[in-house]
């Protein structure tokens, strides 16, 4: 029978982080993992079916929360409403895991493989929601349409949000939402400090000298 390790997928995922920081993570391996957080490899892959998986684990979780935010969002809401009920119901998951997402985000910034397969996970998580905006009655195009702009929101607040020590995740998504509504609406919205470039002040023309 396994022994029972205490807070192991934790301890796990930290040492991972750790690691990956220091070390990069192409040079980080899992016995180096493991020995970091004061565990066996076996109970690494208990947990994780590779180190991506550190990384990558909680897609599942995101995805649940953004289908069932989507399935039970007032039925008077539009797509793009609906859109952003789902993912202001996930910015409470990330708080939690602030940190984490902070250190997770520089690491796969830092690697092209991540890179890509982040951009995967999107898409992914784009095509459930449009699928679920479509069980709602929402026609094509139009779901797949609030489903993708639901997605840049959610990329351009969530980087927001990780180089932002103050301004929790959900504030960052709504203003992303505002900006990406008045651009639909035909303005170009606020800049980000909240003030609009002002127009240059146009010129009087020279008074032309009176004939004596």
């Amino acid at each position: 029978m396994a022994r029972w390790e205490p807070n192991a997928r934790e301890r796990l995922s930290k040492a991972a982080l750790e690691l990956f920081q220091e070390r990069g993570f192409d040079e980080t391996a899992v016995a180096d993992i493991a020995e970091r957080a004061g565990l066996t490899e076996r109970t690494f892959f208990r947990y994780f079916a590779d180190k991506r998986e550190v990384l990558f684990g909680g897609s599942s979780e995101l995805h649940d929360l953004l289908i069932g935010s989507i399935a039970t969002a007032p039925a008077t809401a539009g797509p793009l409403e609906t859109v952003a009920v789902a993912l202001q119901a996930s910015a409470a998951m990330f708080e939690e895991r602030r940190k984490f997402a902070k250190v997770r985000q520089a690491v796969i910034s830092a690697h092209p493989a991540l890179r890509e397969r982040e951009l995967i996970k999107l898409v992914s998580l784009a095509e459930a929601m449009a699928e679920a905006l479509q069980r709602r009655g929402v026609a094509e195009p139009a779901a797949a349409l609030a489903a993708e702009a639901g997605m840049s929101v959610f990329k351009l607040a969530f980087a927001r949000w990780t180089e932002d020590d103050e301004q929790p995740l959900s504030r960052h998504l709504r203003e992303a939402m505002e900006q990406l509504k008045s651009l639909t609406a035909g303005s170009g919205g606020p800049s980000r400090s909240g003030r609009g470039r002002r127009a240059a002040p146009r010129r009087r023309p020279a008074a032309r000298s009176r004939e004596r």
